[in-house]
């Protein structure tokens, strides 16, 4: 198994996945009505694809995982670029921070850091901050999912890519539980050929994890929570 998509859920998929094609500098993948892909490849590291799939109404609940970008030395200047692309100035009560809070066109929260030296090597996705009601848990339960290994970092939990190349994947204490309402952005993990997607379930029970059975007719892929109840999928192994 492997790491291999963030997917938001957006209003307009084009205009969403557009302005983040061009905030990482992305290779097109899809571009259809209702589904858009870009591809971030970080050269000797991680391969993750930026997918925005069509919702009908935007989110009303904090999201639960958010992006994180490389600013660095050029922090000032990333975030007028990030601006001038269609992003806006968010005020999430986050006072004086080193950071600085962005929306993006649909209003999904994004942070545009300082130097940190642990965003070293990351390309320009710092971290995919995650919110657990248990880090330490919760790292190990991705951790098995993705291959992903432990790293020094400000988050409680940082996992990254063996190659220790790309961003970091934060787990970070939870400002509240997890609603019922599904999170707007998440994560999806694509298996192998030689992984059996009903042994990969008994392990997911197995760490914490469950699997979710909507009303969404037939799917080519499985559901499921982590342990804190953040949805993500499970693709097939690939033909």
């Amino acid at each position: 198994m492997y790491f291999e998509n963030v997917v938001f859920d957006a209003v307009e998929p084009q205009r969403l996945g557009r302005f983040w094609e061009a905030v990482v500098g992305g290779e097109r993948l899809t571009d259809e009505p209702d589904a858009f892909e870009t591809r971030l490849t970080v050269e000797g590291g991680p391969v993750l694809d930026l997918c925005f799939q069509r919702v009908p109404e935007p989110p009303f609940e904090p999201p639960r995982l958010h992006l994180d970008l490389v600013g660095g030395a050029r922090q000032t200047q990333e975030v007028e670029r990030l601006l001038g692309l269609g992003a806006r100035h968010l005020d999430i009560g986050q006072r004086d921070v080193p950071w600085v809070v962005l929306a993006d066109p649909e209003g999904n929260p994004c942070c545009v850091m300082e130097d940190r030296a642990v965003y070293a090597d990351t390309g320009p996705l710092a971290a995919l901050p995650l919110d657990s009601a248990d880090p330490d848990r919760d790292a190990e339960f991705w951790s098995s999912l993705t291959g992903w290994t432990d790293v020094a970092g400000v988050a409680a939990r940082s996992l990254r890519h063996p190659s220790l190349l790309g961003p970091l994947l934060e787990l970070c204490p939870e400002p509240a539980r997890k609603g019922t309402t599904k999170n707007r952005l998440h994560l999806d993990i694509r298996l192998e050929t030689a992984d059996d997607p009903d042994a990969v379930a008994v392990s997911i029970a197995e760490r914490g994890g469950r699997g979710l059975h909507p009303d969404w007719g037939e799917l080519p892929w499985r559901l499921y929570a982590d342990p804190s109840g953040n949805e993500f999928c499970v693709l097939p192994a690939r033909s």
